[in-house]
């Protein structure tokens, strides 16, 4: 059980060996969330892509509400725990969801994606997330993502989005892009 505190928020997990990091709270993932910039409000719709055992999203809902966090992971047993998690910390009213990236997700219409995906061994997951991902948000909306490499990221996802802001932070890169038209879209489904 790992219980920590994030901006001031008191936080508990459960976790299992076989999940990424069980043992902490990845400093990548601890990265992200310093860079999102969460400060609450009904008005933000949150995904929380490849949510292991649901630290972000958890965090997220304990600022903006449960009923406007979506958690997604890959792994059944990643999904299992990251909905015990919720309800451990007060947010069970989070919206846990087994899927392969978007394919099970119907849910679109985000203001925030964040995501510390899979980097270490091939970039197919990241260019899934980062191409659909920019469909699933509003106009405004900002797929955010944690990674420990620089060029590839930086130039996917400044090639879908137009642009984007690129933050250093003790060894990982936070990358923040910004939908501002429809551009993309139209172009990919």
């Amino acid at each position: 059980m790992i219980q920590t505190n994030i901006n001031g928020v008191e936080l508990t997990f459960i976790t299992s060996p076989a999940l990424f990091s069980p043992n902490k709270i990845d400093p990548g993932t601890l990265a992200l969330i310093s860079e999102a910039g969460l400060t609450g409000g009904a008005e933000e719709k949150v995904l929380d892509l490849g949510c292991g055992y649901g630290v972000v999203g958890v965090y997220a809902a304990k600022l903006v509400g449960a009923e406007n966090v979506v958690m997604l992971d890959s792994d059944a047993e990643a999904v299992r725990i990251a909905a015990e998690n919720a309800a451990l910390n007060g947010v069970s009213g989070i919206k846990t969801v087994l899927s392969d990236g978007f394919e099970d997700l119907d849910d679109a219409g985000f203001t925030l994606i964040l995501t510390n995906p899979p980097y270490h061994t091939n970039f197919g997951v990241a260019k899934r997330f980062i191409e659909k991902g920019f469909n699933r948000l509003i106009i405004g909306g900002r797929l955010m993502m944690v990674t420990k490499r620089l060029d590839w990221y930086k130039n996917k996802l400044a090639s879908v989005f137009g642009g984007v802001r690129v933050r250093e932070l003790g060894g990982y890169y936070v990358f923040t892009a910004e939908r501002r038209g429809a551009s993309y879209s139209n172009k990919r489904n």
